[in-house]
């Protein structure tokens, strides 16, 4: 099984080896299902290229895309929150391709995950930021508007580990929450595992595919 290290240099490597679109940012989607890791990778690629060069990459998280709790409670779709249709799709897809552009400074919202709400504006590109790495479960999916995402990516990785190693995180995260194990396990077989199937089964192929026991680039 490959540990974090060498999946972070794996990306990297498909960072370094994916060109420049003339006049845009670098664009690097990091899709996967909930319990896959993607946010500790996607948050340490970013860490690596500002080690590398200060300032010159900012991550961009999906979950700054969660519809308010308010206008969930209003659709009832409170208790599926995670779910594809309980996020802000239209605006997502239009802040990436505004990032993209390079060239002035923009501003991106937030997840606080304690108030369990977005914040606006609570994210940055500076004018100098280069790459842009953008991280959430359904990057890829083939259908519209999230489909739109793929044009807008220069290079794309998908985390795909089992479905048996993905109840077992999601079990210890929620656990580690404060859940009980009942609660930790309704919470984990019920929205999760479904949310996590569905990324897998209508997801594109990515340029860069990493699984819990190898790592391969399509």
């Amino acid at each position: 099984m490959p540990d974090l290290n060498t999946d972070i240099t794996a990306v990297l490597k498909l960072v370094a080896h994916t060109p420049f679109r003339d006049g845009q940012r670098k664009m690097i989607g990091i899709a996967g299902p909930p319990g896959s890791g993607k946010s500790t990778l996607a948050a340490q690629v970013v860490a690596r290229l500002n080690s590398q060069k200060p300032g010159q990459a900012v991550l961009l998280p999906m979950d700054g895309f969660h519809l308010d709790n308010e206008a969930l409670d209003r659709t009832g779709l409170r208790a599926l929150k995670g779910a594809p249709q309980t996020f802000d799709a239209h605006g997502f897809v239009t802040k990436v391709a505004e990032l993209s552009a390079s060239g002035a400074p923009n501003s991106f919202p937030l997840f606080d995950r304690d108030a369990d709400s977005t914040v606006q504006d609570a994210g940055i590109a500076d004018a100098d930021v280069s790459v842009i790495v953008v991280e959430g479960n359904y990057l890829l999916l083939e259908h519209a508007p999230w489909a739109d995402l793929r044009s807008l990516f220069n290079a794309t990785v998908m985390l795909m580990p089992s479905l048996a190693t993905l109840e077992r995180r999601l079990l210890a995260r929620w656990m580690s929450h404060g859940m009980s194990p009942e609660a930790a396990f309704q919470k984990t077989n019920g929205n999760d595992l479904s949310n996590a199937r569905y990324v897998l089964e209508n997801s594109a192929p990515a340029d860069l595919l990493l699984t819990p026991d190898q790592v391969a680039s399509d």
